[in-house]
């Protein structure tokens, strides 16, 4: 009996507790991972800006964060990063973004899939088409992913501010 109390000494002792406890911490994030996947909803989006730019931002920190629209107005602007993706930002009356509309061509490296904006996959319809927007009431958004058929598909994802 009195050897196996010296094998659990105190530096054993924190091994295994540091142990139990990085355990715990994977087992919550596996759960919130499925909890999110069951229902599809959770208080904040994944999406939650795009190149560093939010819902709230004013058109001046969106064009410092963006550079020169290829197209602006008083109430939205247009950004052509390449020739397989473009952002359209829309601005309140008070200058500030109310949304973010993100579309990627086939073939954009960053292109996101619908699990890197839910945390969990869509199921595609049978053209192969794919369309799920979920709101976010605690975060005061709603956010939308649609991909078109066909062998050069169009990705849209939209971010928007609940009014």
């Amino acid at each position: 009996m009195i050897r196996f109390f010296r094998i659990f000494s105190p530096t054993v002792l924190v091994l295994l507790t540091a142990i139990m406890f990085q355990a715990s911490i994977a087992f919550g994030v596996v759960q919130t991972q499925k909890t999110r996947a069951v229902t599809g909803v959770d208080d904040a989006p994944l999406f939650l800006e795009y190149r560093s730019v939010r819902i709230g931002m004013t058109t001046d920190e969106v064009r410092k964060k963006l550079n020169d629209p290829s197209d602006k107005s008083a109430e939205q602007d247009l950004f052509v990063f390449s020739d397989n993706e473009s952002a359209q930002v829309f601005y309140d009356k008070s200058g500030k973004v109310f949304a973010i509309s993100v579309n990627f061509l086939n073939g954009a490296p960053d292109m996101p899939t619908a699990k890197s904006v839910f945390g969990s996959d869509i199921p595609a319809k049978p053209d192969g088409s794919m369309y799920k927007m979920v709101r976010y009431p605690k975060a005061g958004c709603w956010v939308s992913f649609s991909r078109t058929s066909g062998d050069a598909p169009l990705t849209t994802v939209t971010l928007q501010k609940i009014e």
